[in-house]
């Protein structure tokens, strides 16, 4: 059977029969995703405010929580006829999630399963999903797959640290894993024995799509070049990245070593698939399942084309909730559509979370990426990690080799100090390693200086 006789016969039967035994609608609701991204905007925002009024009537006869909210804010589903009703609801928070848990899930939920965030910048959250959210979460994901003309299917590698996935690679797993075609390398330990490892794995496997962290992706490819292998000669069509910024720098060193495009996905397992790139570059949002807003401080919604606290709605969640709930990342709408013609609307930037940022002693806010730029372009800095302490210690940990310069280090702490404060403190170390978090995504810059963005420091 050939390669593309066997992807057509996953895509249009195994992979059904798997979802279907899952209990699973994913076929006719990507079916039905593929037809609805040609609407135009006007029709498309008509069918939102239409399940989105369904929805919410939904909750409030079936969610306790959203019973009481409701009761107590006047607020009447039926009178929905915009998505900017929406507004009239309070936030969903992190902590409202941890303090009414039971609460949340639906009095006619079944076969809830539970799930949590990995708690990179804080507390990990947990909360449960019900068939349905999980059906719309694939089949999103599988629609974007196919925007880049690759399916379920065809041959894929899986770079991931998420011990959800990692934990369950148990024999039924496997064959599945066997039969879709897809094989999963633990992003945890990144030695020079595992990235040789690894690189010898692509190379045998010859998958025709990568998926996985971007820091991961581009740590192979930066091996491989580095070992003098060449990775583009494979056949790999696209990179598809997710669960963490992408970085330009990172991009450029992903798509010419693979010699393959790189499409950004944006979403969560709490927030659920959020956007995705296409071939033509836009940052598509999965407008049918998610309402996205952009608030200020303040909770208020801001303009199309300025940056604010990326809140979302996600309307296959009936049975645990998501409304109005705050994601923690920083983005801007885009009021324009995309040169491929698809009428979903687009995120113009994801800029990253509210915890991307550092604060300098005269109280400015900044990006990471003030910091990062700083100390990764700097010849024989191999890895780094820079952690703001308090708005006097920001300490900054290097694992070099040549041509590293010892006066590289009073270069790090000038321009650091220019940008944090001249009386803050630089404490620069040398170490072997750097350990990625448990997830087994890696961070830039971590801050536990609480910024005017939002929340407590965090994460680039």
């Amino acid at each position: 059977m050939s390669l593309n006789l066997y992807t057509r016969m996953v895509s249009s039967c195994l992979f059904p029969l798997h979802e279907t035994l899952k209990h699973h609608d994913t076929v006719q609701i990507r079916k039905e995703m593929e037809r609805n991204q040609w609407l135009s905007p006007g029709a498309l925002e008509a069918l939102r405010v239409e399940r989105l009024r369904t929805f919410l009537s939904n909750v409030g006869k079936h969610v306790p929580y959203y019973r009481g909210l409701f009761r107590d804010q006047a607020f009447d589903p039926s009178t929905v006829s915009s998505l900017a009703d929406l507004a009239r609801l309070p936030l969903l928070t992190k902590a409202i999630i941890r303090a009414n848990t039971e609460q949340l899930k639906s009095e006619i939920a079944q076969g809830l399963s539970r799930f949590n965030t990995g708690g990179s910048s804080g507390e990990p959250l947990i909360f449960f999903l019900g068939t349905k959210r999980v059906s719309h979460d694939v089949a999103a994901k599988w629609r974007a797959t196919r925007w880049w003309d690759v399916d379920i299917g065809d041959p894929e590698i899986v770079v991931w640290g998420s011990p959800i996935e990692l934990g369950t690679q148990d024999r039924v797993r496997q064959i599945r894993d066997s039969l879709l075609r897809t094989k999963l390398l633990p992003a945890f330990e990144m030695s020079e024995a595992k990235l040789d490892g690894f690189v010898a794995e692509i190379r045998a496997m010859r998958p025709r799509m990568l998926f996985g962290y971007p820091s991961a992706l581009a740590h192979i490819a930066h091996h491989a070049e580095a070992r003098g292998q060449r990775m583009d000669d494979l056949g790999i069509r696209v990179a598809f990245v997710t669960s963490e910024k992408l970085y330009d720098h990172q991009r450029e060193q992903i798509s010419r070593i693979f010699g393959c495009n790189v499409a950004n996905g944006y979403g969560g397992r709490d927030a659920g698939f959020i956007a995705h790139e296409c071939p033509s570059g836009g940052m598509h949002l999965t407008a049918e399942d998610i309402i996205v807003e952009i608030v200020d401080d303040a909770g208020n919604p801001v303009p199309h084309g300025q940056p604010g606290e990326i809140v979302t709605t996600h309307l296959a969640t009936g049975d645990f909730p998501f409304i109005r709930y705050r994601t923690g990342d920083v983005g801007v709408l885009d009021d324009q559509l995309c040169a491929c013609g698809r009428g979903l609307p687009l995120l113009k930037e994801i800029q990253g979370r509210t915890t991307d940022f550092v604060v300098a002693q005269d109280g400015t806010v900044m990006h990471g990426l003030a910091l990062v730029y700083v100390v990764r372009d700097l010849p024989g800095v191999k890895e780094f990690k820079i952690v703001q302490e308090s708005l006097d210690l920001t300490q900054v940990f290097l694992v070099t080799e040549a041509p590293f310069q010892h006066e590289s280090l009073q270069t790090i702490a000038t321009a650091l100090k220019q940008r944090l404060g001249s009386e803050v403190s630089i404490q620069i170390e040398h170490v072997v390693s750097i350990p990625k978090e448990a997830s087994g995504k890696f961070r830039y810059v971590v801050s536990h200086v609480k910024s005017a963005v939002g929340s407590p420091a965090g994460t680039v």
